[in-house]
């Protein structure tokens, strides 16, 4: 649980969790009076008091760089079963059981793509098996890391890897790739993600081995994405998160209304039949449904604590599926194209393999 801990950051744990003990003993403390040997005496600092002071002790190599120990468990990640269990072999096995894959001599992916239309819970899922691997979770938006100076890019790329070593396990989420790594030499890339995809590379590849470290990255666009990033060794693992089917969306709506069902929900609210009127949508589309949802309850009285049916069949006309019938095909045939791992009939770019 104090992993990337130093010496001092401990030091300041162990302080912190006896201030916690501390603040339970005052309410039987009078401050005018002398504590009673027998009170000292019988002070323990519990392994609570610990638990406590981990949320707000932090380790101080983390400090500069957004860190944090994600809630989320696979529990709130609605449908997609065959992601979940590419997701779990590739990032948490490893992270929890390395001494498995070092008895069958094997080394786990180093990098993991996830692709797929927005809003199906690409970054959702990267949370929940941080969290499930007891792992840090180092969260960076590809454009966050462009900057118009020369090397500036470059040096916030071996800043978070270097401080992803100092905390492992750890996990390096980098949401939208394409922004920052699209193919060389084309339209889409620039001098500045030139120097980005050598540095990240550099990380891949160097000398300095990912040991506990893995890289989650999440795109809507894989074909712009330079290829030597998708192969071997790199992100050698690419993993489709398309829009759920029926069984995925009644799972997301349970997850979306379970707290509505202690009484809040109608009973004439049908999941089943509100999953068969919402093919197509993604699961941030069946979030802000059951948003509006209660909202219009809300709208027709202000005093109401039951959400009915007819809110949902009147918040369908409002929320609509932000996945046309051409998107859908134009990701079927990405996936097609992406299947076992790396583009098929990849072109050769001189110098970038």
């Amino acid at each position: 649980r104090t992993h990337g801990f130093v010496g001092a950051d401990i030091s300041a744990l162990a302080k912190e969790a006896a201030m916690k003990a501390l603040r339970r003993y005052l309410p039987q403390i009078k401050l005018e009076e002398i504590v009673p040997r027998e009170m000292l005496e019988s002070m323990q600092v519990t392994a609570n008091d610990f638990e406590e002071a981990l949320k707000e002790v932090e380790p101080s190599a983390m400090r500069e760089v957004m860190i944090e120990v994600p809630d989320v468990v696979w529990d709130d990640v609605g449908g997609l079963d065959d992601a979940k269990q590419e997701i779990k072999e590739a990032v948490e096995w490893p992270l929890k059981f390395p001494e498995r894959f070092q008895k069958m001599s094997i080394r786990p992916p180093r990098g993991i793509l996830l692709y797929g239309p927005p809003g199906t819970g690409k970054t959702l899922i990267a949370k929940a098996v941080a969290n499930e691997s007891s792992a840090n979770f180092i969260s960076v938006r590809g454009p966050q890391l462009l900057s118009k100076w020369v090397g500036e890019s470059e040096k916030a790329i071996r800043e978070v890897f270097k401080k992803a070593r100092q905390v492992s396990p750890s996990i390096i989420f980098l949401d939208e790739l394409d922004a920052i790594a699209p193919i060389r030499g084309t339209e889409f890339g620039s001098k500045t993600s030139e120097r980005v995809i050598n540095q990240l590379l550099t990380e891949l590849d160097g000398i300095e081995v990912l040991k506990n470290v893995v890289v989650i990255a999440a795109t809507n666009r894989p074909e712009i994405i330079d290829p030597a990033l998708i192969r071997s060794g790199r992100f050698d693992r690419l993993v489709f998160i398309g829009p759920p089917g029926r069984a995925g969306r009644i799972d997301i709506f349970n997850i979306h209304l379970k707290n509505l069902k202690n009484g809040h929900l109608s009973d004439n609210v049908d999941i089943e039949e509100l999953a068969d009127l919402t093919e197509n949508y993604v699961g941030s589309d069946i979030e802000s449904l059951c948003r509006e949802a209660v909202m219009l309850a809300l709208r027709e009285n202000f005093d109401t604590d039951i959400v009915e049916m007819k809110h949902f069949r009147d918040a369908l006309k409002k929320v609509r599926p932000a996945l046309a019938e051409d998107m859908i095909e134009y990701y079927q045939k990405l996936q097609g194209q992406f299947k076992g791992g790396t583009k098929q009939e990849q072109k050769s770019y001189i110098g970038y393999r």
